[in-house]
């Protein structure tokens, strides 16, 4: 598979993940972005701030390095928040539009940033963590996965919300 097939394949299961979380958040409140189960350690907004800001992590971040546009796609306190490893806080939460609007914000950078990359930029190694490969691919391929392993558990969060499944 020549380079730009393999980037278009990337790119389309990027945009595949994304329609598929998408469908996850369609018919929500407000309220039930927020709610968060008894002995559970997450609600919904949580699991859609921590995607955005991975795919800012995985698509751009980690692959072209800051940019000054970064500052305007979400703050430092954002991606701190959304972290791997934060759990959702009630003082301080982003609001729901928040999240929603960096969420927006970041996939439309990245899809248009990603048709620019290169077969020499995405050859560059990158520092652990990695999942997939060590070099810029590897983040690149991660990221539609990492988006549905979240979107399973949107779709757990949304059957405990009493909602029918969706596949």
């Amino acid at each position: 598979m020549d380079q730009g097939s393999r980037l278009e394949m990337a790119i389309r299961q990027i945009e595949f993940a994304r329609q598929y979380t998408e469908s996850l958040l369609v018919d929500l409140t407000d309220e039930e972005w927020l709610w968060q189960p008894s002995g559970a350690v997450s609600h919904i907004a949580w699991q859609v701030g921590h995607l955005a800001m991975a795919q800012y992590g995985l698509c751009l971040f980690r692959i072209r390095g800051r940019r000054e546009v970064d500052l305007d796609l979400m703050s430092s306190r954002f991606r701190k928040r959304f972290s791997r490893g934060t759990t959702p806080s009630q003082d301080g939460q982003s609001s729901v539009q928040e999240v929603r609007d960096v969420f927006h914000r970041v996939h439309a950078q990245a899809l248009a940033e990603l048709p620019a990359y290169t077969e020499q930029m995405l050859a560059e190694p990158i520092d652990e963590p990695y999942a997939v490969s060590a070099d810029k691919w590897g983040a690149l391929w991660f990221c539609s996965h990492h988006e549905m392993l979240h979107a399973g558990q949107i779709g757990l969060l949304r059957r405990q919300l009493g909602k029918s499944p969706l596949r």
